[in-house]
Formats: structure tokens, sequence, C-alpha cells
């Protein structure tokens, strides 16, 4: 993003009420990409999803925050930006390698890279979170970005006809020969930036909000739990 980012903030050249074209060309003149503005649940605020992550102007287009909105309810903090990105989230499904728990509790969601060594570690143990009752769903992240090796290589797995043997063949060192260019993987990596991934594993959970990085099977059953 360009360094006027760091304008973020300060008083735009104001109009009295900024259509929604008006707020995407100030935007864009920051160097924000793919904006999608929706309404927020604060009076006089708009709701921004864009490549470079969720961020809130005003109606009048004058002012900009950047940063999650939360909402105190029953005494707990919901994550609102989170939210706001799960159904977008859950029309991947189709495009998402699945490791199902037979006996299911919990869905979650993580955006992976095959070079990263939690990622493998979260893998390698993928039978004990779906013996406790956990199915994991796997999207394509790569760290380093669209243009490389990686990316292609994780392309080629999302793309195969088997995506779990492709994927359980790339864990265990037999990476894909054919390589591809990212498209699948391109809306996946997408979706992490809006989510603001910045490191693998990042996992969603079935609520919709977005966890840190590797937990150890039980400790995400915990967590899953204290959700509810």
């Amino acid at each position: 993003m360009k360094n006027s980012l760091l304008l973020l903030g300060t008083v735009f050249s104001g109009m009295a009420l900024a259509s929604d074209t008006a707020i995407n060309q100030r935007l864009s003149a920051l160097g924000m990409t793919n904006t999608e503005i929706q309404q927020s649940p604060l009076t006089g605020i708009k709701s921004v999803i864009s490549d470079q992550g969720i961020f809130y102007v005003s109606e009048n287009g004058n002012y900009i925050l950047r940063g999650d909105l939360f909402e105190l309810k029953n005494g707990d903090l919901v994550n609102l930006s989170e939210k706001m990105l799960f159904g977008k989230l859950n029309a991947l499904a189709d495009e998402m390698i699945v490791y199902p728990a037979k006996n299911e509790k919990y869905v979650v969601t993580v955006f992976m890279d095959i070079t990263c060594h939690y990622c493998h570690l979260l893998y390698s143990k993928k039978q004990e979170y779906n013996d406790l009752g956990i199915t994991l769903r796997f999207l394509a992240f790569p760290r380093a970005g669209l243009d490389n090796q990686t990316a292609r290589q994780m392309e080629a797995i999302w793309q195969a006809t088997d995506r779990n043997q492709a994927l359980d063949n790339a864990e265990n060192g037999k990476l894909p020969q054919q390589l591809k260019a990212p498209e699948i993987v391109a809306k996946h990596y997408a979706l992490g930036r809006q989510y603001g991934v910045r490191g693998t594993p990042s996992i969603v959970t079935d609520s919709g909000e977005m966890l840190g990085g590797y937990l150890p099977p039980k400790d995400l059953l915990a967590v899953l739990q204290g959700e509810q």
C-alpha cells in the first residue's frame, strides 16, 4: 500500500455526504484495491473490505479508521470485522481440502502454506483433530505471494482430481511436478489478505473468529469449547 496510508485518520477534503463511488475513488487514491463498501452497525460509518484489510469510513468521506470492530455481547467481545468475511470464506467451501471428523462437533478453516513448518505440524495431527470432532478445511495462502514456485505448486494441488491425495503427497515430500498459474490459490490468497493473515497457519473457527497460529489438537478444542 502506498505511503499515503500514513494519512489514515486525517481529514479528506470533504463533502457533506459522499457516495460510495466517491469514497471508492478516495480509497483508491490511497492505494486500496478491490474495495467493497457496506453498511456497518455504527451510525454514520461504513465498512470497507479491501485487499489491504477492513477499514471504516465516515459516510461523508472525511475520516477513515483501521482496526477491528468489536461488539460487547453477553459479557464477551465479538469481532464483527472477522465475521463480516465469514460468508466470503464459506463461499469457497467447494475449493477447500477437507478432512472431515466422523463425529463432527466443530469445523475450522486453515489458511496454510506447504512450506510452513507449523502448517505441516498441524497437518500431521489431522487424525487427532478429527478424533476430537474437529473437521479441518484448508485454504491456500502462499506466504511469499503469488509470483513464486510455491504458489504454482499449491495451485497444482488444489486443481488435482483428488486434492486430499495431492496434499497428502506434498506434505510427505512428493511435490507436484507440473506447476499451474495461481487461479484458485489467488482467490484464497485475496481472502487471506482481507482477513489480515500475516503468517500461517491462521485458523478461522466456525463462528467466524480468527485465531492466532498453530494450536495443538486439545488446545484448539478448548478454545472452540470456550466459544459456546
